[in-house]
C-alpha cells in the first residue's frame, strides 16, 4: 500500500497529513498513537468514509467499496435480529431473494472462527460489549475482503479473546492487507508485521516493532518514561513508567538498565 501527500481536512484546518508511506501489500500492520494523534481519522479516510487529498495504491488501484471490511470504534447493534442474521448482512450486495444453504454455511464458518458458534442464535441488543465486537468482525470477514480496516478491534474483549482475535488477524493477513489501530501497544509488537505511529495529524515512524516500539519514538508522544523488554518470544513489551518517576539509566546499547534487549529475529509470535 502506498499513500502520497495523503491529507484529510476539516475546513481550513489539516486533521492529518502524511507526506508518504509504504506499507506492504499483504501483512497485519497496527496504526499506534495516543488520543487524538488522526488514528481513526487515517482509518475512515482509508475506509473511504471521510474525503481526503493525495493518492491511495493498493495493488495498482483502490480496493472497491464491496471489498473494503471496515469496522469502526465503539460501533454498537441495538436492533433485535439474531447473530447469524447480523453476520449475513455483511454479503447484503450479493444476497438474493433466498438464503441459501451456501450462505448459512459460510455463516456457521464465520462464527466458528469467532468462537461465536453457540451464539448464533442469541439476540444481538442482548450481547455483550465484547460478543457485539466480535459479531461485527465476523459480519466485516464474511465479505471476504481484500483490505480489512479496525479501529480498536480489541477494545472490548478479555484477554483470552484478545489474543484469539489478534491471532485470527494475524492469520487471515496472510492473503489481505489487515490494518488495525490499537492501544495496546506490546500486543502490537507481538502480532503486527508492521507499526505506524501517528502523533499529532502526522507520520511519526514506521517499520518493523522492534524499530518502531523503542524509548526514543514513544516517550516524547506518549508523554512516559518507557522501559522496552522483550518476551520469551522476542517481541517487544513495553512498559510505561510516568515521566517524572525517574530518571533512565541508559546502557551503550541504548537499553535501559534491567531490562532485556530485544533480540533480532521474527519468530512466530501467535
Amino acid at each position: 500500500m502506498i499513500l502520497r501527500e495523503f491529507r484529510v481536512w476539516a475546513g481550513r484546518r489539516c486533521l492529518l497529513d502524511i507526506p508518504g508511506l509504504e506499507l506492504p501489500s499483504r501483512g497485519l500492520v497496527a496504526v499506534i498513537g495516543p488520543n487524538g494523534a488522526g488514528k481513526s481519522t487515517l482509518l475512515k479516510a482509508l475506509a473511504g468514509v471521510i474525503p481526503h487529498d493525495g493518492d491511495k495504491l493498493l495493488d495498482e488501484g483502490w480496493p472497491v467499496p464491496s471489498r473494503i471490511g471496515y469496522l469502526p470504534q465503539d460501533f454498537t447493534v441495538s436492533a433485535a435480529m439474531t447473530v447469524a442474521e447480523c453476520v449475513l448482512l455483511g454479503r447484503r450486495e450479493r444476497l438474493g431473494w433466498w438464503i441459501t444453504a451456501h450462505d448459512r454455511a459460510e455463516v456457521a464458518r464465520v462464527l466458528a472462527r469467532m468462537d461465536l458458534s453457540e451464539l448464533a442464535g442469541a439476540r444481538m441488543d442482548r450481547l455483550s460489549g465484547g460478543q457485539q465486537q466480535r459479531v461485527l468482525l465476523a459480519q466485516r470477514l464474511l465479505r471476504d475482503p481484500r483490505l480489512l480496516i479496525l479501529d480498536e478491534p480489541t477494545s472490548a474483549l478479555d484477554l483470552h479473546h484478545q489474543l484469539k482475535v489478534l491471532s485470527h488477524l494475524r492469520q487471515l493477513s496472510k492473503e489481505r492487507l489487515v490494518i488495525a489501530a490499537l492501544h495496546d501497544l506490546t500486543l502490537a509488537g507481538r502480532f503486527a508485521e508492521r507499526i505506524v505511529l501517528i502523533e499529532g495529524g502526522t507520520l511519526g515512524v514506521a517499520g518493523a516493532p522492534g524499530d518502531v516500539l523503542q524509548s526514543v519514538h514513544l516517550d516524547h508522544v506518549y508523554s512516559i518514561d518507557s522501559q522496552i523488554m522483550a518476551d520469551r518470544c522476542g517481541a517487544p513489551v513495553v512498559i510505561a513508567h510516568h515521566a517524572e518517576e525517574h530518571q533512565p539509566v541508559l546502557s551503550d546499547r541504548g537499553a535501559k538498565r534491567g531490562t532485556e534487549p530485544v533480540r533480532e529475529g521474527s519468530p512466530d509470535r501467535t
